[in-house]
């Protein structure tokens, strides 16, 4: 399993098959190769990828595992014919059942991001994202009441990247707030977040793993030592607790198993559409 290369084939940006190919290869042991080819949209492409997959399978021994989204015809049947890996076409396992179940002929779009300038989503999202960046790490209080929420927790904690993700995919304005020494000193939580907190969810973290990536941005520091960071972490937990904000760790959790947790407790309504 380690030695074998995987190949994610789609006549769009990939990205389904990736996500879909990792969610089953994530059953197995062993990490594996992993190589994307995207927009694969024409004859030549499909015959370019598939003479690469070839190759490759001889010279390594073994045949490579191909996560196939082509939804043209002609390009899949040329994968199908000629790719000598194991081929899993992702998009006709479900769609044709799914024709006869409909009784209805899919409509065979290239890319799940055809016709975006035309998307309310779509424009949602870009507007999410600027929220979010905008309102990364307390760079601004301003509109903090057109938030769907709002994150806390010390430095390093996951913050920013889950705050990005719920903008990205989700379409949620999603601010971050870190929670510093001085607001521990005042025992009190920052004033701007005080009408807001029925909006915000906290982010704690192992302090050991705290520490270690503190370390990797600022090394030997006080703002890295372990004994701070157990400081900062519990007196982060305590107000938290004390004002009534669920919290979660992110040590061993996935950004996308945050954002589903902040989702279902915060917005559960975005996870219905």
């Amino acid at each position: 399993m380690p030695n074998r290369t995987v190949y994610f084939v789609s006549d769009g940006t990939g990205i389904t098959a990736e996500t879909f190919g990792n969610s089953i290869l994530a059953q197995f042991p062993g990490k594996p190769r992993h190589v994307r080819r995207p927009f694969v949209d024409s004859a030549e492409k499909a015959h370019q990828v598939v003479r690469e997959i070839n190759n490759l399978g001889e010279q390594e021994g073994q045949r490579a595992i191909v996560f196939a989204t082509l939804v043209n015809r002609e390009v899949l049947q040329i994968v199908r014919e000629h790719c000598k890996g194991l081929v899993m076409d992702m998009f006709n396992t479900f769609i044709e059942p799914l024709e006869e179940e409909f009784q209805v002929k899919s409509n065979h779009r290239v890319g799940r991001f055809s016709d975006v300038a035309r998307s309310q989503e779509y424009h949602d999202r870009i507007e999410a994202i600027n929220f979010s960046l905008a309102h990364d790490d307390g760079q601004s209080a301003k509109n903090l009441e057109s938030a769907d929420v709002i994150l806390v927790g010390v430095s390093r904690s996951g913050k920013t990247p889950t705050s990005l993700y719920l903008a990205m995919q989700h379409g949620i304005k999603a601010a971050n707030y870190p929670l510093i020494p001085e607001d521990f000193e005042r025992n009190k939580i920052p004033s701007m977040l005080e009408p807001h907190k029925k909006k915000c969810f906290g982010l704690t973290i192992d302090p050991e793993r705290l520490s270690q990536i503190r370390n990797e941005r600022r090394p030997g520091s006080k703002y890295a030592d372990l004994m701070n960071c157990r400081y900062e972490i519990n007196e982060a937990e305590a107000m938290m607790k004390r004002n009534g904000i669920s919290w979660l760790s992110s040590t061993h959790k996935s950004i996308e198993e945050i954002a589903t947790t902040i989702l279902r407790d915060i917005r559960p309504d975005r996870l219905i559409y």
